[in-house]
């Protein structure tokens, strides 16, 4: 066992376990797109995170591309259609 696990478990019941940890990778596989079709090969948990930054980062550009055609579609659209899609938004 490491030195940095020993002392981890030795601090008290307020950190996080081993199996708490696998848990959590296994349900972030689970949540990944890329990796959840591949669920019966060993991934390492290193691999899972990356794949995680990786799928929050493509999220970010696919949201920053939707509102951006929001955007310009609103801009082109009449004042009385953008209220109404403005107010659908909004609930």
């Amino acid at each position: 066992m490491s030195s940095r696990r020993s002392r981890s478990r030795q601090s008290g019941s307020s950190r996080i376990t081993d199996d708490q940890i696998h848990d959590l990778v296994t349900k972030l596989q689970q949540l990944l797109p890329g990796i959840r079709e591949r669920r019966s090969d060993k991934v390492s948990a290193a691999r899972v995170l990356q794949e995680t930054c990786n799928y929050i980062r493509s999220l970010h550009r696919e949201v920053d591309d939707l509102s951006e055609r929001l955007s310009e579609l609103l801009a082109t659209t009449d004042t009385a259609q953008a209220a109404i899609i403005r107010n659908l938004l909004m609930q």
